[in-house]
């Protein structure tokens, strides 16, 4: 059966018909922007020149030339054979619909491995061939990671604080028992937040941090944007019920959002694909996972939306996880800080004032985006591996 259609065709049309919409608006005079160095100016007076009619006719065969071919590398992903089979993972703890999976097969020293609420933590065992937890599990490491789920009726009134002091630390004191000694405690993108929350209430049992393209200054690029997405606490209130989570659909819109090109660029190019290829197969596995998104607990998406993106409250050091308030420059364990230098979703700048902030901690910085660095052929060798070695050494 065919895979349902996913959230970017929308934004691909709404791209293509945005552009025949302005072309049909220029006979009444758009404004001109100094901002872009009078290019938009060239080309009015260059359209003008051609004539608006033979250019809207090249535009319009240009565009069904560009849906033809989205079209046809959608239905490729659509149909395309290849579908993950569960992983076979034992579950070593369970709270409402929170799980600790065990990657490590019973041994070695522990790592906890904190994904983000709002996706699957499966990113992270994309493929047997390209699994960063089965990578570290085969540096003698063993990797115990949160499947958070969807927000059930236990969790659906949880606020961060209620994750972080609730589930969360529950699940670092069973990878603390099951180890028998301090454990490593990683974090990815908002994880990584909850993992330094998690270090700060959990000293003791902290041997190391590492964070992993895990937001801080969330005004450092883009303010406005952030101040967009800062008004959801506001309006959110007003669509979503008392218990009612932010749903899938939305998350994707806003990610969207961070590049409205991405779904036609990435689809035009699957579509060029071998399908039986290694590329073919990583970008389905990859796109399936993007589709199957978690929704985000009610109170979460407002204290993120308020406190984080309007309020910028972890940078200025006002946010505050069961009444502390969450100060990097207080975390004791060695740290390590992955700055992905291509990351669209966690602009660097907007992550490297953790790396200062903490105490002696190191960074590291791959040529890759968010997602590259854990999806990538070239990760494993320029992301996981370095990140195994300084675990490896500050848990011995």
């Amino acid at each position: 059966m065919p895979r349902p259609l996913p959230a970017h065709l929308a934004s691909a049309a709404l791209l293509w018909l945005s552009s025949r919409a302005v072309l049909t608006s220029w006979p009444s005079g758009l404004p001109l922007s100094k901002a872009d160095g009078g290019r938009f100016a060239a080309l009015r007076a260059e359209v003008e020149r051609l004539g608006r009619d033979r250019v809207g006719a090249a535009l319009d065969q240009e565009l069904l030339r560009r849906a033809d071919s989205f079209a046809a590398g959608l239905e490729a992903y659509r149909r395309h054979p290849f579908r993950r089979s569960a992983a076979r993972v034992p579950v070593v703890w369970r709270q409402g619909g929170v799980r600790l999976l065990d990657y490590g097969s019973g041994s070695g020293p522990a790592v906890l491995v904190i994904p983000s609420l709002i996706n699957r933590y499966y990113v992270l065992d994309l493929l047997p061939e390209r699994s960063f937890l089965r990578h570290l599990a085969e540096q003698g490491l063993r990797p115990l990671v949160l499947d958070w789920g969807e927000p059930g009726a236990a969790e659906r009134d949880y606020t961060l604080t209620d994750y972080i002091a609730g589930p969360l630390d529950a699940a670092a004191a069973k990878a603390r028992q099951l180890s028998g000694a301090p454990i490593a405690i990683l974090g990815y993108c908002m994880g990584g937040l909850l993992a330094l929350a998690l270090a700060l209430r959990r000293p003791a049992d902290a041997a190391c941090l590492a964070l992993l393209a895990t937001p801080w200054d969330f005004h450092a690029e883009r303010p406005t944007q952030a101040q967009l997405l800062g008004e959801l606490a506001q309006w959110l209130p007003m669509f979503l019920g008392a218990a009612e989570p932010l749903p899938v659909a939305v998350i994707q819109t806003l990610f969207l959002a961070l590049d409205p090109f991405l779904a036609e660029r990435k689809f035009l190019r699957f579509g060029t694909l071998d399908p039986a290829g290694a590329a073919a197969r990583g970008f389905v596995a990859l796109e399936d996972w993007i589709n199957d998104g978690v929704a985000l607990a009610r109170n979460v998406a407002l204290e993120c939306a308020g406190s984080w993106y309007r309020d910028n409250a972890p940078v200025r050091g006002t946010w505050q996880v069961d009444g502390r308030p969450v100060r990097p420059g207080d975390v004791a364990a060695p740290s390590l800080v992955v700055l992905p230098r291509r990351d669209r979703i966690v602009p660097p700048r907007s992550a490297a004032p953790l790396a200062t902030a903490i105490p002696g901690a190191s960074a590291l910085r791959p040529p890759f985006g968010h997602i590259g660095m854990m999806a990538s052929a070239e990760a494993p060798e320029a992301v996981w591996q370095p990140i195994a070695d300084w675990l490896r050494a500050r848990l011995g």
